[in-house]
């Protein structure tokens, strides 16, 4: 769009990048975002909308790399076997109104143990799907579940943090600024990660200098 100098706003420039990756309508804006599924067959009301700002809650994600291989099943073709094959899918999209608005309350409210058990729990029902296709795959892999684990001996010891995993067998953990050092502490001794990545809510679309 910049290089064809097109002046639009936020919303086309979401939609736009919905096209080419569904994920990447919600960088446009930074902070907390929402992504509107729409309804129209268009696609004209599925974008991306900002409901909290970069600075206003102070969380942390730390990205555990466990696996940098290509995947040998696709986000998409994985998705595609789960729609078509798993009995549990109809059961995890009936949670997922459910759960966004539970997501959104705790956002709106900073209620960061809220947040966090509603992320997690999504995420399990979701690989669920995968496990029951037909022919079932999982995208976890031994260091997987060792992050899980550790992440569950950090909530026993009093230290709030909670995992969340694409379609992939690399996890994110959820946790307040103030228990940051602590918890990369924790997974950067997991023997079977390779990389910690700290991460913080960050601004949205930035344009350089042409």
């Amino acid at each position: 769009v910049k290089a064809l100098c097109l002046e639009v706003d936020g919303r086309t420039l979401s939609i736009l990048a919905r096209q080419g990756s569904g994920s990447a309508c919600r960088s446009i804006y930074g902070g907390f975002v929402e992504w509107q599924k729409g309804e129209k067959a268009d696609g004209s009301d599925s974008y991306a909308v900002p409901i909290l700002g970069e600075d206003d809650w102070n969380l942390s994600i730390l990205s555990c790399l466990v696996e940098s291989k290509q995947k040998k099943i696709s986000s998409r073709e994985g998705m595609k076997r789960t729609v078509t094959t798993s009995p549990f899918y109809k059961a995890w999209m009936e949670t997922v109104e459910k759960d966004l608005a539970a997501a959104k309350s705790a956002i709106a409210a900073r209620d960061f143990s809220l947040l966090g058990r509603v992320l997690e729990a999504n995420a399990l029902k979701m690989h669920a799907t995968t496990i029951s296709a037909d022919p079932p795959f999982l995208y976890w892999q031994s260091a997987t579940l060792d992050v899980m684990q550790e992440v569950a001996l950090l909530r026993e010891r009093g230290i709030e943090a909670y995992f969340t995993i694409d379609a992939g067998p690399n996890v994110k953990v959820l946790c307040e600024r103030k228990d940051e050092e602590t918890v990369y502490n924790a997974l950067a001794a997991v023997p079977s990660v390779r990389e910690v990545l700290v991460c913080h809510p960050g601004p949205g679309i930035q344009y350089g200098p042409f």
